[in-house]
């Protein structure tokens, strides 16, 4: 058997076993690539998803934007105006002397020697400052043919008296006129020749 020595590497080659010497480059894997790719893909699907919220945050703003549709509210009733008072009416000014005159059967007195005489019943009020004289003899009666009747007198039981009315007096009684008539109204003259009252006969 021939011995065989193993062979020892000459000097000129370079070992094969390991920790002798520069190593053979290993081959370089694709990491940077995987990498990158994956990096970018991240920043893709951010992109979308900012896509995705900007159109979604649009639509909702685009909903703000426009003017909510107001539904038609419902028609409000009419204001009811509150019905205007009436004027107060300013009371009339009341005259100095009032008369009033109503119709009233003769009652005969001692005095009178038959009926043959017409009645009327007349209340005079003192609305003025001033006293005022009141006398039968200042007091007439027209009736409805225009004939104007003085006071007979003493004829009537409840003749009116001779008296002077204070302010916010009144006095009432009858005057009488012969004869028989329809009388329309009387007329009162404070002392004669002072002021004409008239007051219809009722």
């Amino acid at each position: 058997m021939s011995n065989q020595q193993p062979q020892q590497p000459g000097w000129g080659q370079q070992p094969t076993q390991p920790g002798w010497g520069p190593q053979p480059p290993a081959p370089k894997k694709s990491t940077g690539k995987i990498i990158g790719f994956g990096c970018l893909g991240i920043i893709v699907l951010f992109v979308l998803i900012g896509i995705i919220a900007a159109i979604a945050t649009s639509g909702d703003d685009s909903k703000k934007d426009s003017p909510p549709t107001k539904e038609p509210a419902a028609s409000a009733p009419a204001e009811t105006k509150k019905p205007e008072e009436p004027k107060k009416e300013e009371p009339a000014k009341k005259e100095p002397v009032t008369v009033a005159a109503k119709k009233v059967a003769f009652k005969k007195s001692i005095l009178a020697q038959n009926d043959n005489y017409t009645s009327v019943q007349v209340t005079i009020t003192n609305n003025g400052k001033d006293e005022i004289d009141v006398n039968p003899l200042y007091v007439t009666i027209t009736d409805t043919d225009g004939r104007k009747h003085t006071a007979e007198l003493g004829m009537d039981e409840d003749q009116l008296d001779t008296v002077k009315l204070a302010p916010g007096e009144n006095v009432m009684g009858t005057i009488t006129g012969k004869g028989k008539f329809d009388a329309k109204y009387v007329t009162y003259t404070d002392g004669l020749i002072g002021d004409s009252v008239r007051g219809n006969v009722s």
